[in-house]
């Protein structure tokens, strides 16, 4: 049992810490981010009862709406929802990439819990794949969304809104994605390689650019305070 736990949780901790590590200017309060973890992981049980409704209520009825409804709208929705509710406008989340820190915390935290359901079910032989593909695009995905909350806070009031849709949108559409291709193609992998090569390139071209976001965003408020 503590085999699967252990396999379960270490490449959700292990993607955590990489991203926590990469914030190099003030760094999160380690309870807050395991507050986020833990909301994410509550999200697991509800979307589960959801999800399994919508199948026995033959409400999803295909592969594009089971890919795209039922698993990629519902759980980014909900991962948006406590984001925006719990952390947007908590005084912590006080740089752009803040925003990433705490996007990741909520999707590893979902991530986690469910890879360890997995693991009971399916068996602790499945942890390497696991956490190449699950566990590691909820990670990529809480990147983007977290990108786009942190220009949503801190970028143009005019694009505030357009920010805030995009924070949804795209891990959404890359969620559904991820899924319709594990859904419909025998063979996955040739697909899902390229999928995945590119989401890590975009996830770690929006960190780069956060972190810039956040050293400017620091200078011009040491500047105001010195005025």
């Amino acid at each position: 049992m503590w085999a699967i736990i252990s396999a379960g949780i270490a490449p959700g901790l292990a993607l955590l810490s990489y991203f926590y590590l990469k914030d190099e200017y003030e760094t999160e309060p380690l309870s807050l981010v395991f507050r986020m973890f833990l909301y994410g992981a509550f999200l697991v049980f509800p979307l589960m009862f959801i999800q399994y409704v919508l199948k026995v209520e033959h409400i999803v009825t295909t592969n594009f709406f089971e890919a795209f409804l039922a698993t990629g709208l519902l759980e980014e929705f909900f991962k948006w929802f406590i984001f925006y509710y719990a952390i947007y406008d908590h005084r912590e989340f006080n740089e752009p990439y803040d925003g990433i820190v705490y996007g990741v915390s909520v999707s590893l935290g979902f991530a986690t819990l469910e890879n360890i359901l997995y693991l009971f079910a399916n068996g602790v032989e499945f942890a390497i794949a696991r956490a190449l593909l699950p566990v590691s695009s909820h990670a990529l995905f809480g990147v983007i969304m977290g990108f786009y909350l942190g220009k949503a806070k801190f970028g143009a009031a005019a694009k505030t809104k357009r920010y805030l849709f995009l924070s949804f949108l795209l891990p959404f559409f890359f969620h559904g994605t991820y899924d319709y291709i594990l859904l419909t193609q025998e063979k996955w992998m040739y697909y899902m390689l390229p999928f995945m090569i590119f989401l890590w390139w975009l996830s770690l071209k929006k960190v780069k650019l956060a972190k810039g976001m956040s050293a400017i965003h620091l200078i011009e408020q040491s500047a105001k305070s010195q005025a």
